[in-house]
């Protein structure tokens, strides 16, 4: 997966108060659990969450607070309602020796055999909830369509990735050919 580095400094002060002044100082206040001691509150740079936010992938973010080194996920966020500005941010710190769950975006692999002959292609699943360990986790789940005839689907029960649990549920379609008039109307002319 990718990592994205950030920066940020510990807060003295907790309380809406402090987090009001921090908003507009342009820093977002947060707060990293999951360590072996208590939560960390800290206060990232607004500008630093656009490579976290604007995309579909997942990223590892390695963390640099005051000096200090960590290795999380994005766990939430919250917006304004209105202005759709970040206003907080949650950390989970991860390790190399525990699992942790994730969603990952779905990426499809070739052309449907269903999609030549007028069906549509379509996804249902955009990002699955995967669990394991940080190592063993993909940047994204690809399926191979290149086998998929009008109607037929791919399940969550269908992948299989080495060392990952993949925490949808198994009878859940991923991925399908769906039936159009298009392809409806081939169908009858070629029977």
């Amino acid at each position: 997966m990718k990592t994205v580095s950030m920066s940020g400094s510990l807060r003295e002060n907790v309380g809406k108060k402090d987090a009001k002044r921090l908003r507009r100082e342009e820093l977002v206040p947060c707060v990293l659990y999951g360590g072996k001691s208590e939560q960390v509150r800290f206060s990232v740079n607004k500008k630093d969450f656009k490579p976290l936010l604007f995309t579909p992938d997942t990223h590892y973010v390695e963390l640099n607070i005051d000096g200090k080194q960590t290795k999380a996920i994005l766990q939430d966020i919250q917006y304004h309602p209105v202005s759709d500005e970040v206003l907080h941010a949650d950390f989970l710190q991860i390790f190399d020796d525990k699992p942790i769950t994730v969603s990952v975006p779905v990426k499809t692999n070739g052309t449907a055999p269903g999609v030549l002959q007028g069906g549509k292609l379509d996804i249902k699943i955009r990002k699955m909830k995967l669990k394991g360990l940080p190592n063993a986790l993909p940047q994204y789940v690809e399926i191979d369509v290149s086998k998929l005839e009008i109607a037929q689907s791919v399940q969550v029960s269908d992948i299989s990735i080495e060392g990952v649990e993949p925490l949808d549920v198994k009878s859940s379609i991923v991925v399908w050919v769906k039936p159009t008039r298009n392809s409806a109307k081939t169908a009858t002319t070629e029977g």
